[in-house]
């Protein structure tokens, strides 16, 4: 079972306009994918946006959705608050690692490096046939709905 992961709510390709945008990761949800948000906590709030807090949300939020979340910390304070008191969140950090291991074990694997059994392949772009030469779990993409339609 190949899991497929929308890359900030993308599902055909990069649009800054609904990148975690709350209700577009909903949409995403409902469309039966998974979906990979970037998260901030400035104080005592919490945020989803890429390079900055930009759509206030609740943890109640993110615990609601939790079984298709793929969370991103964006700083210190998002990491260690998931660490410390959520630790039931799937979530991880990294910047420009080539390999990181999320909070559920898996390895989330930066684009064009070596996959194993349960990797999360990294592929923004779309490149058709491209699952067909890799070993993997699943896959996060700006493209992630013509990924699904290969399989």
């Amino acid at each position: 079972m190949t899991i497929f992961i929308s890359h900030r709510g993308n599902l055909l390709g990069k649009d800054l306009n609904l990148e975690n945008n709350p209700t577009q990761v909903e949409t995403v949800i409902k469309k039966g994918y998974d979906c990979e948000i970037d998260l901030h906590k400035v104080g005592k709030k919490l945020y989803l946006g890429h390079d900055k807090p930009q759509y206030e949300i609740s943890i109640n939020w993110l615990l609601e959705h939790s079984n298709r979340l793929w969370i991103h910390t964006k700083n210190f304070d998002a990491l260690n608050l998931l660490n410390s008191n959520h630790k039931e969140l799937n979530y991880f950090w990294h910047q420009e690692d080539d390999f990181t291991l999320t909070s559920n074990n898996f390895i989330w694997t930066f684009p064009e490096k070596q996959t194993f059994h349960n990797s999360i392949i990294v592929k923004l772009e779309y490149e058709a046939g491209y699952l067909k030469n890799n070993i993997f779990y699943g896959i996060c993409s700006d493209y992630i709905e013509s990924y699904r339609n290969e399989i």
